[in-house]
């Protein structure tokens, strides 16, 4: 897969996430420069223009990996949020900035703990704060 879906990223996490970036060196994290450039391509809107089926920090995410049928459900987070649940996933982690701005029905490409690619398609946004009305996460 060439070429990458179009993100969407509200405001308020833009900003929280250019902070996070700003506080951290340069080598913090492997995907660094990967965040970053997902974070320029971006289109940034108002919090609550934020369509409903886009994935946003602190949302929960339930998507599938093409070549195995696997369905697997995680919910984004900041690196301060993360816990040993096996239920979050760090926005700091490649799959977790790849998983930002996406919507239902897009799907990605991103490298496989083995080595190789994985083809995911994200099935549902299970959980939005946005949609529900939480804008002060």
């Amino acid at each position: 897969m060439n070429s990458k879906p179009n993100i969407i990223v509200s405001e308020q996490d833009y900003e929280r996430l250019e902070k996070l970036l700003d506080s951290l060196p340069a080598d913090a994290f492997p995907g660094k420069a990967a965040l970053e450039a997902e974070l320029e391509r971006a289109d940034i809107v108002d919090s609550k223009d934020v369509p409903p089926d886009v994935v946003t920090m602190n949302s929960t995410v339930r998507f599938r990996v093409s070549s195995s049928d696997e369905e697997f459900r995680l919910t984004l987070v900041y690196p301060k949020d993360l816990d040993a649940s096996g239920e979050k996933i760090s926005i700091l982690a490649p799959v977790g900035s790849a998983l930002l701005g996406l919507s239902q029905g897009d799907e990605i490409e991103w490298p496989s703990p083995g080595g190789g690619r994985l083809r995911v398609r994200i099935e549902e946004v299970v959980y939005q704060p946005e949609r529900a009305g939480d804008f002060h996460r």
